[in-house]
């Protein structure tokens, strides 16, 4: 049962996308689930690849990099400071907790952020975006990464240590290869979430040339004309990838986000 209403949820808007991105104009601008009497997929992709002369290419480029500058500066400060937080116990460490708890909680505040990047100089750019990308994300990482950091024998840091290894490498040569599960984890839910990303950009990263992949739906839509088939072709285009990183990473998903619960 519960495997059929998963189907119906997620597969019936998915058929809704893909059947209106293979009609033409007037057909898609039905918005119905039928059957099109021509497939017009090819001229819809060339369509939307021609869009704002070629906006979807270089909006590939920044929300790829966007992603995998947020997901690398996510797993290396969110591994070490779980770390932190799980062996290190001090008076301060519950302070340090309500502030990751706080992190999750309090939403961000939109024009002081503004603010605060463009008195850096960091309006506008890609580490701007990054570094916000980051700062949101962080908190939950942090928690996943302290939940599995629980699993991990202490008997092994205690070897290390004795043989003579330094805290870098006791933390970069053994802790880190054991936090795969979660790391993938953090890759696919992260990943999923600033690719899909819409708001941040749109206040942090603003400008044409500065476009993600999520405001190139903007191109298809106006005051008086939704262009329906090439809009859900854009759709499709952007579902790709973030579709191939689940199928790759889908089996770590849960023993990432698990582990440690139980602690």
């Amino acid at each position: 049962m519960a495997i059929l209403m998963t189907i119906f949820i997620f597969g019936i808007p998915f058929y809704f996308v893909i059947i209106n991105a293979v009609k033409d104009a007037t057909e898609s601008a039905s918005l119905n689930m039928a059957w099109p009497a021509s497939f017009h997929i090819i001229d819809n992709i060339n369509a939307v690849f021609q869009a704002q002369n070629g906006m979807i290419m270089r909006a590939f480029y920044n929300s790829i990099m966007i992603t995998l500058l947020s997901i690398f500066l996510l797993i290396i400060m969110g591994s070490m400071a779980g770390y932190v937080l799980q062996r290190k116990k001090s008076k301060l460490s519950p302070l340090f907790n309500f502030l990751i708890l706080a992190g999750l909680i309090i939403p961000p505040a939109i024009v002081p952020t503004i603010w605060v990047l463009n008195s850096i100089g960091l309006f506008k750019t890609m580490p701007g975006i990054v570094l916000v990308e980051v700062a949101l994300h962080l908190p939950f990482t942090v928690l996943l990464y302290k939940g599995f950091m629980a699993t991990i024998p202490k008997e092994i840091e205690e070897a290390a240590i004795i043989d003579g290894c330094t805290k870098s490498k006791l933390f970069f040569h053994i802790i880190f290869p054991l936090l795969k599960p979660v790391s993938s984890t953090v890759i696919v839910l992260t990943a999923v979430a600033v690719y899909n990303d819409f708001v941040n950009p749109l206040y942090f990263f603003p400008g044409s040339e500065n476009a993600t992949l999520q405001l190139t739906l903007y191109n298809f839509t106006s005051m008086y004309k939704t262009e329906w088939n090439l809009l859900f072709t854009n759709i499709l285009l952007i579902s790709i990838p973030p579709l191939i990183l689940f199928i790759f990473f889908n089996k770590k998903i849960i023993s990432g986000m698990t582990s440690g619960s139980i602690k």
